[in-house]
């Protein structure tokens, strides 16, 4: 099953994995937080439990600009949000929580006001055990998370939260990106590493160093298989290289591009930005999944798939978002990965990814691998 994200037009993005995911749209007010310690609580007998609310046939008032107060509590997290002006009693209050989705709403003399609503909290939680209480002028509401191990920086997935939550997954792994265009890897590449503060690294860029020419001269004087062999050679001098992110050559003069020629890809998560040429959501996953199962295609050893519908340097940022959602799925679905990369390494990039074979392990000895010179 695929994960779909969609940016605003003209770009669409849809994200693909190996495993299942859900997914949300992005949150419809800003992520204005600050964080503080931890706030005393009241016993649980004194906190008023979830109540939902249907509302189609009211009027409704949306206030998307409330501030709000977030804090997290290792199993929980908790917001506060400011209530306003005028007295609110809790039979006015209304809190509608869902695995990945949060909605506050306060309903007075008929009309409803929105207080915050999102269908992207930053991870899961489990809405049964939601409990919430005024204190002062304030609402403040606790969320039971279901991955008590994860930190979350926010209520809310954005790039903000992301950039700042997700190293604690990667732990230190570089990031590698693949596909069609050069200019969108660098673009996107150059925008993770700013977010993350990794090194920005273009294959592209030390090529055109070494040979003191640009790409498109030597291709035609010496050809794309002498520019992907030169291009293996600088993935493998930053294959030991952590904390960055690498934008790889596009297209068929590129080693990405070619199947054989992974064997150094795979010591970082490999990202596949591609163009697409559906007209859907629905069209773009199964089109990703289509990808994903062609192994005559080098980029479909990606461990991420991100699909296009357009391009616009105006929404790198967007795209980004993308990936690192993306990315934070992939590693929670197996918390082993970044240690299995890590270990990958130091054998020597082998190629035995993922299936690593214990030390002394001779890659010439296997078929299924790539040959020691890809």
């Amino acid at each position: 099953m695929a994960l779909c994200f969609l940016v605003p037009n003209p770009i669409k993005v849809s994200q693909s994995f190996p495993k299942s995911f859900s997914w949300s749209s992005k949150p419809t007010f800003p992520a204005i937080a600050s964080f503080y310690s931890a706030i005393p609580r009241l016993g649980y007998s004194n906190l008023k439990k979830l109540n939902a609310l249907h509302c189609s046939n009211l009027p409704t008032a949306s206030t998307n600009n409330t501030q709000y107060e977030f804090s997290d509590g290792s199993s929980e997290v908790e917001l506060r949000l400011e209530l306003g002006q005028g007295d609110v009693t809790p039979k006015e209050i209304y809190v509608d929580a869902n695995e990945s989705s949060l909605a506050i709403r306060i309903e007075q003399s008929g009309i409803i006001r929105t207080l915050m609503e999102t269908s992207t909290l930053y991870e899961k939680i489990k809405p049964a055990e939601t409990i919430w209480y005024i204190d002062d002028d304030q609402l403040v509401i606790s969320l039971k998370k279901q991955n008590s191990e994860l930190k979350w920086p926010d209520i809310v997935e954005s790039w903000e939260s992301l950039s700042a939550g997700i190293t604690q997954l990667l732990r230190g792994t570089s990031i590698y990106l693949v596909g069609e265009s050069t200019e969108i890897n660098q673009r996107i590449a150059r925008e993770l590493a700013v977010g993350l503060g990794y090194t920005p690294l273009s294959t592209t860029e030390l090529l055109e160093a070494y040979a003191k020419q640009p790409i498109d001269s030597w291709v035609n004087e010496e050809g794309s298989d002498v520019v992907a062999e030169a291009e293996s050679v600088i993935l493998e001098s930053l294959s030991s290289h952590a904390r960055a992110v690498i934008a790889t050559l596009g297209g068929k003069r590129g080693a990405a591009g070619r199947a054989n020629q992974w064997r150094h890809l795979f010591a970082g998560f490999t990202i596949w930005l591609s163009i697409s040429e559906a007209t859907d959501e629905e069209s773009a996953k199964e089109e990703a999944k289509r990808n994903m199962q062609d192994s005559g295609r080098g980029y479909s050893n990606a461990e991420v798939v991100v699909k296009l519908g357009g391009w616009d340097p105006n929404y790198s940022k967007s795209v980004a978002q993308a990936v690192l959602s993306a990315l934070k799925r992939l590693i929670l679905a197996d918390k082993d990965l970044p240690g299995k990369k890590s270990l990958y390494i130091r054998l020597g990039c082998r190629g035995d990814w993922p299936d690593i074979k214990p030390p002394g392990w001779d890659p010439s000895s296997s078929a299924d691998v790539f040959s020691p010179s890809s």
